[in-house]
């Protein structure tokens, strides 16, 4: 298992603490997931740039 924590203060008073764990197979899901999303948003940057007239089709 994976662990890691961290602190964040701010002033005096304001103090943020925060720790996780995650286990092989998380990791892998995480990488999968980050990964499924950065293919989307090229595809959808791809589309975005195709210019198409109302009926669907490319304009030269």
């Amino acid at each position: 298992m994976q662990q890691a924590a961290l602190t964040l203060r701010a002033g005096r008073r304001l103090r943020v603490k925060a720790e996780v764990g995650v286990t092989p197979a998380g990791l892998l899901s995480i990488g999968a997931l980050v990964s499924a999303i950065l293919l989307s948003s090229a595809a959808i940057a791809v589309a975005a740039r195709t210019p198409r007239d109302r009926r669907g089709r490319d304009v030269p």
